[in-house]
């Protein structure tokens, strides 16, 4: 299948799926996961469904921090009309660098009944978006999951992003199977110590190397129509990070040869430091423009042919 081989009218993968009742009983063993919770890689062993929380201090509803037409994504989720973006409230990676650690870490939000988020879910194709973007979505694929068949009853028809750090459960992915249309993990890092001493998360490579080959599997390489729009597949992006700590190369030789050199890639040159960033050795500044530089030619020598084109923040000169 080409890049440009879908029609611009596009029927998302959960109506067949609810069509055959399949979507509810996904639903069904999802929210089987909240009771002990073992929905993400954490399995903190809660009761959420009794209000009970831990690593991502999320209980029995999911909580968003805002929802909007977002236009600082990649450009085939973009579009002319932006990209419908719901932010969710916590994490269940809680990387000591977020960029967005008021939402993350500090719980910025409200709870959202189930029917709410899918209100959400209309408002913003009733604002023309192109996709519905959800961002940090691993704790709270229960609540996405009924959300969704309530949206479909009134008419939700838009590809649905999981915008996730890819620290996943390829068993929760698999429930998601039919159900999402393009997924966009991030590879943060390849180094085992370096998930140990940014998310204490050690296991954070094996996870995201499991659950990118999962996703692929589902979704395939990134297609559009041809209007540019993406409608399903893959895309993944990659932080670079100072001192070569995210693990350029060996990430886009996985990507390149385990999943597919036909990937959409991002390599994203706009980390700073933020939060406790400056409590781990090395990430205490932006990387440089050779940093920079050096990890798209990386990605080129490492086979990756689509390469994201935009430079969206500046960068130190060394």
């Amino acid at each position: 299948m080409t890049t440009d081989s879908l029609p611009s009218r596009f029927t998302p993968a959960y109506i067949a799926t609810a069509a055959t009742g399949l979507l509810e009983e996904k639903t069904t063993a999802a929210k089987a996961l909240l009771s002990p919770c073992r929905l993400c890689p954490r399995h903190c062993q809660i009761d959420r469904t009794q209000g009970e929380t831990g690593i991502c201090q999320t209980g029995a509803f999911a909580e968003i921090s805002s929802y909007d037409s977002h236009f600082g994504e990649e450009a085939p989720l973009v579009g002319a009309h932006g990209s419908g973006t719901i932010f969710f409230t916590h994490c269940n990676l809680l990387c000591l660098f977020c960029q967005n650690a008021d939402i993350s870490h500090g719980g910025i939000g409200r709870p959202v009944t189930d029917s709410q988020l899918a209100a959400v879910m209309l408002a913003l194709q009733k604002a023309g978006c192109h996709n519905i973007n959800l961002v940090t979505p691993s704790h709270v694929v229960p609540q996405i999951l009924s959300a969704i068949a309530l949206a479909i009853e009134q008419g939700l028809r838009l590809p649905l992003v999981f915008n996730t750090s890819a620290y996943d459960r390829v068993e929760t992915l698999r429930l998601l199977d039919g159900v999402v249309d393009i997924y966009m993990p991030d590879f943060k890092f390849w180094d085992p110590e370096v998930g140990r001493r940014t998310c204490n998360v050690p296991d954070y490579p094996d996870v995201a190397r499991a659950a990118l080959l999962e996703m692929h599997r589902q979704v395939g390489d990134l297609v559009m129509d041809q209007n540019g729009i993406a409608r399903r597949g893959l895309l993944v992006r990659h932080l670079v990070l100072p001192e070569a700590m995210a693990g350029t190369a060996e990430v886009m030789r996985f990507i390149a040869d385990r999943i597919s050199s036909n990937t959409y890639v991002n390599v994203m040159p706009q980390y700073r430091p933020c939060h406790r960033a400056a409590e781990i050795d090395g990430l205490g500044r932006r990387p440089t423009a050779a940093e920079f530089e050096t990890a798209i030619e990386q990605a080129r020598a490492a086979g990756i042919n689509r390469l994201d084109g935009r430079r969206r923040f500046a960068l130190v000169s060394g």
